[in-house]
């Protein structure tokens, strides 16, 4: 276990960006700046060891898809990085190029920066959660063979997936869908990350053949986050094996799906979700258009930018109303969460998670009631709404340190990194790399603890995880 703790004035340094940026609140532009840049020191001090080492028992490479790395990545990158683009909107910049007639909107960007430096508390709450309950080397109670391990991985990639369609056809039980899919794909895409440097060719094709059969899937799902994920997950498996082949070609691959992927997906919604083809044939269309797009005609990047890579927008319109219009919840959206972790199956006149979390929406005048559109909050969104700044602290310091027990309970339950973090809890508690409303992923991540000593009961009784 790691000796020495660092002291309390290194994590007390987290919060200074936001501390700050709150004393220049009244000037927005210099207030804003300070909590977004307050992101990036805060990326900094927390994954160069600074704050608190990182952990040496495997290397850099080799232990990304611990908490510290990509969920605070994912999630922080996510809630605090992406608002500048929204930001330059607000100060009158589109694509990039000033725009002088445009008369700034001081109330809004007062706004902006008030929600910049919430995500900056948030943030620095997140890493402050993760690092106090960081403690590797952990103390594993299993073991496996590690030559099994390639034969295994494909095993849970082929027999997660059917399992996830038999839950899928069972009412009341569809969340486990969800969960044995991730699991699959998690586990066919470190198969295949394991199969290629050991040379073999079954496995390779197998799991070849599965990987782009869940891309194909994720090209058809009309959504963003699966084609990049997928892609993501790839290139982190393959980097402690192919560290140069990886950075050359899967970082450009990426920023071009950022390109690319806003075009593809306006087009195949426009198509799919319509009805006007299938997704098959909506699929192809899109692809068309977004490799033969006129730059000119399509300005759907800068839109993405804007209004879908961050979610400040809904943000700002929840802090505008709450608590003026709407008091603060409480612990309403803890109690919401509770029901929702009752499967339908035992509770059939369970109320839809769905309407409880777009009522919140609806009461803040985020979405209007007769529009068919869902608009569900973010996880930061909710602990604002739960109790303003304080609310913020309390939630992502607890999501923070959840992630992060968890992640030690699977290594110690799992016989180590690989099956622990980069299978088990990378594959049941994924959602945890994009936080979601309160009732959504506390629900998730409740049954997946569940279905993660399952599996453990599973293993060990087959004797293929040994008790050491």
């Amino acid at each position: 276990m790691q000796a020495n703790k660092p002291p309390l004035e290194r994590f007390i340094v987290l919060f200074l960006p936001w501390a700050l940026s709150l004393l220049l609140m009244n000037d927005a532009v210099l207030s804003y700046f300070i909590a977004w840049l307050g992101s990036f020191l805060i990326f900094y001090l927390s994954l160069s060891g600074w704050i608190k080492p990182i952990p040496t028992d495997r290397s850099m490479g080799g232990q990304l898809m611990r908490p510290i790395f990509l969920v605070q990545i994912i999630f922080a990158g996510y809630m605090a990085c992406t608002s500048i683009f929204y930001f330059m909107d607000v100060m009158g910049y589109e694509n990039f190029k000033h725009t002088s007639f445009v008369l700034v909107d001081h109330e809004k960007l007062l706004l902006t920066a008030q929600c910049q430096r919430y995500y900056c508390l948030g943030h620095a709450a997140l890493v402050f959660g993760i690092l106090i309950f960081m403690d590797y080397p952990v103390k594993k109670q299993y073991h496996i063979e590690t030559q099994k391990l390639a034969n295994l991985l494909m095993l849970f990639a082929i027999v997660s997936f059917p399992v996830s369609i038999f839950f899928l056809k069972i009412p009341g039980l569809s969340q486990f869908y969800y969960q044995l899919n991730s699991l699959s794909f998690i586990a066919g895409t470190l198969a295949l990350a394991f199969a290629i440097p050991l040379k073999k060719i079954g496995n390779t094709l197998i799991c070849l053949g599965f990987y782009c059969f869940n891309f194909y899937q994720s090209l058809l799902s009309g959504f963003k986050e699966p084609i990049i994920i997928s892609v993501l997950v790839l290139g982190i498996f393959l980097y402690p094996s192919y560290k140069k082949v990886v950075a050359f070609t899967f970082i450009p691959l990426l920023l071009l799906l950022f390109m690319l992927l806003p075009t593809y997906n306006r087009v195949f919604r426009q198509n799919a979700w319509s009805g006007d083809s299938d997704a098959s044939e909506a699929g192809q269309i899109a692809l068309d258009a977004t490799l033969n797009r006129d730059s000119d005609e399509d300005d759907s990047n800068w839109g993405f930018l804007i209004n879908r890579l961050s979610e400040i927008d809904m943000f700002i319109k929840f802090v505008q109303s709450t608590p003026k219009q709407v008091d603060y919840y409480g612990f309403t959206l803890l109690k919401q969460s509770g029901i929702a972790i009752v499967p339908r199956i035992f509770w059939p006149s369970k109320p839809s998670t769905e309407e409880l979390i777009m009522e919140r929406v609806y009461d803040a005048g985020v979405v209007n009631r007769l529009s068919k559109v869902s608009a569900k909050p973010a996880f930061v969104v909710d602990a604002y709404l739960s109790g303003g700044a304080l609310g913020i602290f309390l939630c992502l310091f607890a999501y923070g340190a959840i992630a992060q027990l968890i992640a030690l309970k699977a290594e110690r339950l799992f016989g180590g990194y690989i099956l622990g973090t980069a299978l088990i809890f990378s594959g049941l508690f994924q959602i945890m790399w994009r936080g979601i409303s309160f009732e959504f992923i506390i629900n998730t991540v409740f049954w997946s603890y569940i279905t993660m000593l399952i599996i453990h009961k599973i293993l060990t009784a087959t004797n293929i995880l040994q008790k050491i």
